[in-house]
C-alpha cells in the first residue's frame, strides 16, 4: 500500500516525467505580471512543461510620498476593517509600519481581510486574518461583508495602489462604490505604486510575438493588459497568440479593451489554478485533434 501511495505521489509531482509528456511542452508563454508575481506564475508554467518568457508590462514599487499612508497608520485604531486587495498592498503596508516603529499589535483591534493565497502573506506579517472570501475577488469581499450585522456602521481602510502612467483599472473604485452602497465609511489610502514600464526594453520579446513565436500571453491583472496595449502597434502584433486571463474580472476588462480571451482560470485564488487552466486548454486541444485524426 505504501509503495502504491509513493508511486501516485511521484506521478502527481511530475518531477521526473519526461517533458514531452507534459501539457505545455514546447509552448512559449509570455508572462506580463510584475516581477514579484511573475516568478510564481512562471514556476507553475515550468511545472507543466512550458517555457515562460518574462515581459512584465507593469512594475510595482514603494511610494515616493507617504503622507496619506502615514496618517492612516497613526490612526489605525479608528478602523473596524482593513481590506487588502493584493499581496503588494500587504507587503508595503507592514513594511511602512516597521519603518515607523509602529507595533504590529495595533491591528489586533481591526478585522483583516485578504484574498486567496494572499492570506498566507498577511498571516506571516501579523499572525491574523479574519476573512478570506469564498470568491477570491472584490465582489467576494462585498458579498461576505454584506452578511455581517451592523456593517453599515463600520469604517473600512483599503490600502490601494497609486496608478501612474496608466488608466486606473476599475477594480478598486468599484469595490469602494459597492462598499459605500452598504453604508460603510470607506477610506482609500495609497500604499504602493503601480506604473507602466518603458516599451523600449522589450524589443526581443515583442519581435518574438510578431514572428508568431509566442503561443500564449498570460495576463494576471487589468493593469498589465492596459500597459501591454501601449507597447504594441496594433492587434495584428499579437493576433496569433492565445490570450489567457487570471479570473473573470481581468477577462471582462481585457474583452472591453478588444481582446479575444480563450483561457480563463476558474480557480483564481492562486497562480497554480492559472497554470492548470492554461495546461488544460492545450490538453483539450490535443485530445480534440487526436479525435479528429481518428475519425479521418
Amino acid at each position: 500500500m505504501a509503495d502504491k501511495q509513493m508511486h501516485t505521489q511521484s506521478r502527481e509531482i511530475n518531477l521526473l516525467t519526461p517533458s514531452r509528456e507534459l501539457p505545455l511542452y514546447g509552448k512559449r508563454i509570455l508572462v506580463t505580471a510584475p516581477r514579484n508575481y511573475a516568478y510564481r506564475l512562471s514556476e507553475q508554467i515550468i511545472k507543466q512543461g512550458g517555457l515562460p518568457i518574462f515581459m512584465p508590462t507593469i512594475e510595482t514599487s514603494y511610494l515616493s510620498n507617504y503622507t496619506k499612508l502615514d496618517t492612516a497608520l497613526v490612526h489605525i485604531d479608528e478602523f473596524d476593517w482593513i481590506i487588502f486587495t493584493s499581496r503588494n498592498g500587504i507587503t508595503a503596508f507592514f513594511h511602512r509600519m516597521n519603518d515607523l516603529d509602529i507595533p504590529v499589535s495595533v491591528v489586533e483591534k481591526c478585522h483583516l481581510c485578504a484574498l486567496g493565497k494572499d492570506a498566507e502573506s498577511l498571516l506571516s506579517f501579523c499572525g491574523k486574518v479574519d476573512l478570506i472570501p469564498t470568491e477570491s475577488s472584490p465582489g467576494g469581499i462585498v458579498t461576505e461583508l454584506a452578511k455581517l450585522p451592523e456593517i453599515n456602521q463600520k469604517k473600512v481602510l483599503i490600502p490601494a495602489p497609486e496608478v501612474v502612467g496608466l488608466p486606473e483599472p476599475d477594480v478598486v473604485p468599484n469595490l469602494i462604490t459597492d462598499l459605500q452602497q452598504l453604508g460603510i465609511e470607506v477610506t482609500r489610502v495609497p500604499t504602493y505604486i503601480t506604473q507602466a514600464l518603458d516599451t523600449s526594453i522589450y524589443g526581443v520579446e515583442l519581435n518574438l510575438m510578431r514572428q508568431g513565436m509566442i503561443d500564449v500571453i498570460a495576463f494576471s491583472s487589468t493593469a498589465e493588459v492596459e500597459s501591454f496595449l501601449t507597447m504594441v502597434n496594433s492587434q495584428s502584433d499579437y493576433e496569433g497568440c492565445i490570450i489567457a486571463c487570471f479570473g473573470p474580472y481581468t477577462t471582462a476588462n481585457a474583452q472591453k479593451l478588444g481582446m479575444n480571451v480563450s483561457i480563463v482560470s476558474a480557480d483564481y485564488s492562486s497562480f497554480e489554478g492559472f497554470g492548470d487552466a492554461i495546461a488544460e486548454f492545450f490538453t483539450l486541444s490535443s485530445s480534440s485533434h487526436s479525435a479528429l485524426g481518428d475519425v479521418g
